[in-house]
């Protein structure tokens, strides 16, 4: 997973801070819009563990702190609800300027009801997945029992959530009071999923049978079951990030995958504005290699050396494996480190000369199992006698015709 740092500016000019996670090993197929729980962060444990499995399956994340939370700019205690929402519309349309428009949103509590209101204002969504999200914002009013009377009559109020203290305004209640989630949800006519824990004792199961009630087909239900609200268990946020990836999926748009075919072993294929990711064939498995980005390439794959020496390494210890298991010899595992360098030839004669280095691999093998010296300098022998070790070693040539279209 690569994390990048991001700001943009809500609609009220102030800069918003987020993360942005995209894929190790590729550009993302679809961007998603996380949206955190109520006075929470981008931080969050469980908002990372669920971004960490959406990128592992090839999305793009960004989760941000709404305003006058975190790291964003602005006062928390002059937010609304109304605010989320539009806190939530500009984050889709910073991703839209530099990156790809969001097609999936993804809630957590009262981040659930949000996103379920903003749907309606981000036109490139094509789904939704809410997580322990209220049916009605007003909800969270049990959440501020502590100073409801004194919000009421006073206007505001210190109220202590999760450890930390937070002052609300009567303006915050009344903003909650405006919105009716079952009448949004009814409009929407996107795919929802709808997760939930049946034991979350913050926002009680009956919500999740009220969006789903509310809402158009397709829609789906996950029970978390065993979760608590906050998902503070690894793998139930992992487990979340896993169906959402999975079951969004089916209603988002992905690039098809280059459909390489040869008569040969390996087939690469690279376009003009790709740099130096280039899609392959090895066999019957689909791979990609690159360069580093030092040289200008995104690392999204092994460089060409990397997977030569990745042959080497894999080479020597199957040959290994193979002639100890005939001897029967106790080898419970063998090591192959390999790295490609361009070094000074051992018996060099002019080693100041520009043309004295040659191609050069560095192999080291560690051997685990109760093995003699004899035993471990017969192992060496034939590591050295594997079909790549002596290919590297042979002459070799490369015959290369072209292709007619």
């Amino acid at each position: 997973m690569s994390l990048q740092k991001v700001t943009f500016q809500n609609g009220e000019g102030q800069t918003l801070v987020g993360r942005m996670e995209l894929p190790a090993n590729r550009r993302p197929h679809n961007y998603v819009i996380f949206a955190h729980c109520f006075t929470c962060n981008k931080n969050l444990t469980a908002v990372k563990n669920i971004g960490k499995a959406l990128t592992s399956n090839g999305f793009g994340v960004l989760r941000f702190d709404f305003t006058g939370l975190g790291d964003s700019e602005g006062d928390f205690s002059d937010t609304n609800f109304s605010g989320n929402v539009e806190d939530l519309v500009s984050a889709a349309t910073y991703l839209e300027e530099n990156h790809g428009a969001p097609t999936l949103l993804v809630g957590h509590s009262l981040g659930g009801a949000a996103v379920l209101f903003a749907a309606a204002k981000i036109q490139s969504v094509k789904a939704l997945a809410t997580i322990g999200a209220p049916s009605d914002p007003t909800h969270v009013q049990h959440l501020l029992h502590s100073g409801l009377e004194e919000i009421e009559t006073k206007g505001k109020a210190i109220v202590n959530l999760g450890g930390r203290d937070f002052t609300i305004k009567k303006q915050f209640l009344d903003d909650l009071k405006t919105k009716s989630l079952p009448e949004t949800v009814k409009k929407l006519r996107k795919p929802l999923l709808i997760m939930h824990a049946p034991q979350d004792d913050t926002v009680g199961i009956k919500n999740a049978e009220e969006i789903y009630m509310a809402a158009h087909h397709p829609k789906s239900f996950v029970s978390l079951d065993g979760a608590d609200h906050l998902l503070t268990d690894k793998a139930d946020s992992l487990y979340a990030g896993k169906v959402i990836a999975g079951w969004a999926q089916r209603y988002v748009d992905r690039p098809k995958e280059p459909e390489l075919r040869s008569k040969h072993q390996v087939v690469a294929s690279l376009d003009a504005e790709d740099g130096f990711t280039t899609a392959m064939k090895v066999g019957n498995h689909y791979m990609t290699a690159d360069e580093p980005v030092e040289v200008g390439g995104n690392d999204f794959g092994p460089s060409p050396y990397e997977l030569v020496s990745a042959g080497l390494s894999a080479c020597t210890a199957m040959t290994v494996q193979m002639y100890v298991k005939r001897k029967a010899w106790p080898l419970e595992n063998i090591e192959v480190h390999t790295s490609y360098g361009k070094s000074h030839a051992v018996d060099c004669e002019d080693c100041e000369s520009p043309n004295a280095k040659i191609d050069t691999f560095h192999r080291e093998i560690k051997l685990t199992g109760i093995l003699d010296s004899a035993q471990i300098k017969r192992i060496l022998e034939i590591a050295d006698k594997c079909p790549v070790h002596r290919t590297l070693h042979s002459e070799t040539q490369v015959i290369t015709k072209l292709i007619a279209q």
